[in-house]
């Protein structure tokens, strides 16, 4: 819900919880006893009680979704798209998330991973390998309703520092603002939103840049996973006022559900600090279990969210797994005497149906859906078996 989200570099007082026209705090909260495609943001005025055995509490709820990973096929539909529309020229990625702007619009913070860089300016457009895609998945992004994404990744670097300056101002440009890539040193360093009047730390890392060099030798342009860095970058985001800390991690091996030994090592590491609310994983291109690691719910693998996988060449081929994807929506509460709790996980499984021009589909809804049947329908009940293999104990009803 891009319009309550607003940058901030101080810290913000919860012990002064009163609204600028009031005494009460509005908050939002996430129902999870609904089907997984309801998430409700009844407001609820908070307990100004003056009595000291009553902290007041103030939430927010949060979406993080897959890897958004535009292969050439789907800017192929995209401009097909922009065709009807009217304009031939350019890339209309917005039919793609319909399905999914009304899950991902309602809560109160939505966060992205965008895995690949903005092809720059005057430069053609690149795919798998090195990619460089169009700049409309940005409004995209922004219409279906992200407030953030997440964009360190393995091809961070694919089209060196003009990819990333470019991938920034994209952004910049639609109103979403983003962990882990960086113009200038400073813009790498930790930053606060302020969501639902709690301060917020988001912050991006990757296990490599696939053996590229940091662009033109300037390291600071992105985030590489490293445990004393992450810790390092934490305290600071403290010192400077973070009430709730999330941290995005792309790790993991590729095609495996399970966590891999570095996953977990990291995990436990970052964790103990208990500094650490929230960890959302990408990469693997498919599902990954959600776990409590130290007292922090740890979201290994979240799929693709849009890409045009299983078809992309590849030896040995990607399994049809890689269709599948998640939402993960949760609610962060803190309290006045700083204490912050974490709802546990909800999952809504999607698939990307490559079929019908890459639309991301709801799994559970089409699934209650009579119209949807034959192919597409046994398409989404193979999807839906493979996700409870993996997060079936956090599948809303």
């Amino acid at each position: 819900m891009r319009r309550f989200i607003h940058a901030s570099v101080t810290a913000i007082l919860i012990g002064a919880c009163s609204s600028s026209s009031g005494t009460s705090v509005a908050t939002s909260s996430v129902s999870t006893t609904t089907a997984t495609t309801s998430i409700s943001t009844t407001t609820v005025a908070a307990n100004t009680s003056t009595s000291t055995n009553t902290p007041v509490t103030i939430s927010f709820t949060i979406a993080v979704s897959g890897d958004t990973l535009p292969h050439s096929q789907l800017w192929a539909g995209a401009q097909r798209n922009s065709a009807l529309a009217g304009n031939p020229n350019g890339y209309d990625f917005r039919p793609m998330f319909a399905r999914v702007k009304p899950l991902i619009s309602r809560v109160d913070l939505a966060i992205c991973h965008l895995e690949t860089p903005i092809a720059p300016v005057g430069e053609p457009l690149s795919t798998y390998p090195l990619f460089g895609v169009p700049s409309e998945i940005t409004d995209a992004l922004a219409d279906a309703g992200y407030d953030r994404c997440s964009t360190a990744s393995n091809h961070t670097m694919d089209r060196g520092t003009a990819g990333i300056d470019t991938t920034l101002n994209a952004l910049d440009r639609v109103g979403i603002s983003q962990a882990g890539m960086a113009r200038t040193p400073r813009e790498i360093e930790p930053k606060l939103i302020s969501v639902n009047g709690i301060s917020v730390a988001h912050m991006s890392y990757t296990f490599s840049y696939n053996g590229l060099p940091a662009a033109d030798g300037e390291s600071w342009r992105s985030a590489l996973i490293d445990s004393e860095r992450i810790l390092r970058d934490i305290h600071q985001a403290k010192q400077i006022g973070a009430q709730v800390v999330i941290v995005s991690m792309h790790w993991g091996n590729e095609r495996e559900s399970a966590p891999s030994s570095f996953q977990q090592q990291i995990a436990d590491e970052i964790t103990k600090s208990g500094e650490i609310d929230l960890i959302v994983g990408h990469h693997a291109h498919v599902l990954q279990p959600i776990k409590k690691v130290n007292g922090t719910w740890v979201i290994y693998g979240l799929g693709n969210f849009l890409s045009n996988m299983p078809t992309v060449p590849k030896d040995p081929p990607w399994p049809a797994s890689t269709q599948d994807g998640a939402i993960v929506t949760t609610r962060i509460a803190l309290t006045s005497d700083g204490q912050v709790t974490v709802d546990q996980p909800v999952v809504i499984p999607t698939w990307v149906d490559r079929i019908s021009g890459w639309q991301i589909r709801v799994v559970n809804d089409d699934l209650n859906n009579d119209e949807i049947t034959g192919s597409t329908r046994a398409e989404l009940q193979a999807s839906l078996r493979r996700t409870k293999k993996v997060l079936g104990g956090y599948i809303g009803n």
